[in-house]
């Protein structure tokens, strides 16, 4: 299995700090975000290698962090070779880039950079290699205004039949976290999804996308989970983590 850390947005929400500092380098309880996934996925051992794809502006930034941290498995930096929001590849688009650039062909786990979750991965590894299928984990926001701002799921029987992003009238408050397992065979259908022309932006279009034709399972998790989205977040998961 191999590990892609999503680290190529911009993060125009949270200008002007993220101008010069890419999102997952900003530091929460006294590290960077990315350090904080980067220790749940020291201990897994089927996880061959973690790639951390980011873009132009912050390649040099991850660069200069990784060469000062100690990792427990391998990491390569990937840069998607934008420059701006605007010409952004999109979490789909750069999984596919990545696919493409490193002929990826085993099982990936995907990681959005800008997440602090509580969660063991283990756990949901082990999930994912006893059903053998595509997992998406989720948390329940337990509110209809707040599950607008996610991207969330609707379930049956822990099986995936129905995902909205930022739904103006949410069917429930299951969110996805920002954190997938792909088995090796849907590679092909990254490929097929992008090359029907599909929105490379979000994750979870291509979910929306994928149940329809493979199973997707749902992982649902009661630890803490914090999407760095905005600058409430950020200080709510700063002050979280500090009273640990």
């Amino acid at each position: 299995m191999d590990a892609i850390i999503l680290a190529a947005g911009y993060a125009t929400r949270l200008y002007p700090l993220t101008e010069k500092i890419p999102k997952p380098l900003l530091s929460v309880a006294g590290k960077p975000i990315i350090e904080h996934i980067m220790g749940k996925l020291g201990h897994i051992d089927l996880l061959n290698k973690i790639y951390i794809i980011t873009n132009d502006r912050f390649e040099p930034h991850f660069r200069q962090w990784l060469g000062n941290f100690e990792a427990e498995k391998p990491i390569e930096i990937i840069n998607d070779q934008t420059k701006s929001n605007e010409d952004r590849l999109g979490a789909i688009g750069d999984i596919h880039y990545l696919i493409n650039l490193r002929n990826l062909n085993d099982d990936l786990l995907v990681i959005a950079g800008d997440n602090l979750f509580e969660m063991h991965l283990l756990e949901v590894i082990n999930y994912f290699k006893k059903r053998k299928s595509n997992v998406v984990v989720l948390y329940d926001v337990k509110d209809n205004d707040l599950a607008k701002h996610y991207g969330i799921v609707e379930i049956e029987n822990d099986i995936v039949i129905n995902f909205v992003e930022k739904p103006t009238a949410p069917k429930s408050t299951l969110a996805s976290t920002g954190i997938y397992l792909f088995s090796k065979k849907t590679i092909s259908l990254i490929k097929k999804y992008i090359a029907q022309g599909n929105n490379p932006d979000k994750t979870g279009g291509f979910i929306e996308w994928l149940h329809k034709r493979d199973v997707v399972y749902a992982y649902t998790t009661n630890k803490k989970w914090y999407d760095i989205g905005n600058f409430g977040q950020l200080k709510n998961a700063g002050k979280s983590y500090k009273e640990k």
